[in-house]
């Protein structure tokens, strides 16, 4: 079988209510009730993924573990991935050394519990790292990372101990062998869709989102051959009408292409760290590795 030019991961977030209580802290019930729209829409979008035999990633707190049990475990039942997505969504870097870890084990034991699964790869909430966060997840056997930006559509390897002030040179720290699968904040649905009181205007019109949308894929599938385009969405936002319908024409979308793949982003990485070990990668791609940069 011919390698896929392109890898297409439609990802998603299945947050709940633990976004908008372990983020944006709301006590408003009205707020939180957002949440609990995505265990009505996510039959929805399984009914979606299922019409295009599509197995893709959930990224799952563990707090929406505990909350929709049989939902959760049903993802699992269909072949999707769980990733682990902290334990009631919150930001990694808020947390010392000691609460980073209950926050890791506490999301590892509650996916364990409902699922059977103990998953490869780490999605933090709101895509928030500690300096830490790469050697902790390295610890607990976490293989890969979808939370940074240092590419589009290519994976690369996660630098430990990166240093940088106002007053220094940026110090770049060894790269080990976490793999980031790299995500974007203009390929996440939350921003355009979602409206927060003084937060966020979202409400943007579904035909602007998916001109920026297909803009991404086809760069991506033109002059990124091997990597992955991967759309982060949340079932509480993709599940509303107007979104649904835009993801089914994106699907069609991209499906018309020949050499497009759709996968969890296990998959696809299992592929790419198989064709691109570290030593090589590194030797490939100096510029990304500090090995060039100057400390006065």
């Amino acid at each position: 079988m011919a390698e896929p030019r392109l890898s297409c991961c439609i990802t998603f977030d299945f947050d709940a209510m633990s976004s908008w209580i372990g983020s944006l802290k709301s006590r408003n019930p009205s707020m939180i009730s957002r949440g609990q729209f995505g265990a009505v829409a996510l039959p929805r979008i399984l009914a979606l993924l299922d019409r295009y035999s599509i197995r893709t990633s959930f990224a799952v707190p563990g707090h929406t573990a505990y909350a929709y049990p049989r939902l959760v475990a049903d993802l699992a039942a269909r072949g999707h991935e769980l990733v682990h997505h902290g334990w009631v969504h919150e930001n990694p870097a808020a947390f010392d050394e000691a609460g980073e870890r209950r926050v890791l084990e506490e999301g590892l034991t509650a996916l364990e519990r409902v699922a059977g699964v103990r998953p490869r790869g780490y999605r933090s909430p709101a895509w928030d790292l500690s300096e830490r966060t790469v050697d902790l997840l390295l610890e607990y056997g976490f293989e890969y990372d979808s939370s940074c930006m240092g590419h589009d559509f290519l994976p690369y390897y996660l630098r430990s101990g990166d240093r940088w002030s106002v007053d220094t040179a940026y110090h770049f720290g060894t790269t080990t062998e976490l793999v980031e699968l790299p995500v974007a904040w203009s390929l996440d649905d939350f921003p355009p869709s979602e409206f927060v009181l003084g937060m966020n205007t979202g409400l943007m019109a579904p035909s602007a989102i998916e001109e920026n949308w297909r803009g991404d894929f086809d760069y991506a599938y033109r002059h990124c051959p091997g990597g992955a385009y991967i759309l982060t969405l949340h079932p509480q936002t993709t599940g509303r009408g107007n979104r649904l319908l835009l993801l089914e024409r994106l699907l069609d979308h991209f499906a018309a292409h020949d050499g497009v793949v759709f996968e969890p982003m296990g998959d696809f990485f299992t592929r790419w760290k198989a064709a691109h070990p570290r030593a090589a990668w590194m030797a490939a791609n100096e510029d990304l590795t500090g090995v060039h940069a100057i400390e006065p």
